[in-house]
């Protein structure tokens, strides 16, 4: 079977901004009178919904306002991104151009909303690398569900096992297996541990080393 099709996931595999919400759902919460531990934090990663919700009222009580929690953590992380902007990791561009000059399209599949996506991908001026940019948004259930790896590989003609899935997250390494497609993970903020190992494909640390899977 030959992958002709990569699916990338964005925050922390693309872009350099998973660090952002390990830094702001802590500081969101803190200011509703919750105190959030690293650990805590980087569970949230690719989180999409229902799951986000649920994790923190498993957190922090039933009475947590979510989404006056979720609207606090986005202000802050847009405040530094317009300060600071938003770098790509190392080897993004490199392997998207090399996947271009051979062929293999590349798609799309976050937990981040489409509104952000397309500002943060326009910002990068990477948008034109992908034929598809696929939202959670627009799935039922977000990351570890397989929903957005099932509707991207749909979307895009394709079969899971003849797609590449990359992503830095246990959340999103769930999903794409899950889906049935063949993941590589380039790990971010945490490794695998020794479960998350045994659903991947291949394991990376620069983006452009996928060059050498094909």
């Amino acid at each position: 079977m030959r992958i002709d099709t990569v699916i990338f996931d964005m925050d922390g595999t693309l872009i350099d901004t998973e660090k952002y919400y390990r830094i702001f759902w802590p500081m969101a919460l803190k200011e509703f009178g919750y105190d959030m531990t690293d650990e805590q934090a980087l569970s949230m990663r690719s989180l999409g919904r229902p799951f986000a919700p649920l994790r923190l009222r498993e957190m922090f009580g039933p009475g947590l306002d979510y989404q006056a929690v979720r609207e606090r953590r986005k202000a802050l992380m847009e405040e530094r991104i317009e300060r600071d902007g938003i770098e790509l990791k190392p080897g993004a561009i490199e392997l998207l151009s090399w996947l271009r000059q051979q062929g293999i399209r590349s798609a799309i599949a976050t937990a981040t909303d489409m509104q952000r996506t397309e500002k943060y991908l326009g910002m990068l001026e990477i948008r034109d690398y992908f034929e598809q940019v696929i939202s959670a948004t627009m799935v039922k259930e977000g990351k570890p569900s397989p929903d957005i790896y099932l509707y991207a590989c749909e979307q895009l003609g394709r079969r899971p096992c003849d797609c590449m899935a990359v992503e830095d997250s246990p959340n999103g390494v769930l999903s794409a297996a899950r889906a049935g497609c063949r993941v590589v993970l380039v790990p971010d903020q945490t490794d695998a541990d020794p479960e998350l190992e045994k659903l991947l494909y291949a394991k990376v640390h620069r983006l452009d080393e996928i060059t050498g899977l094909f």
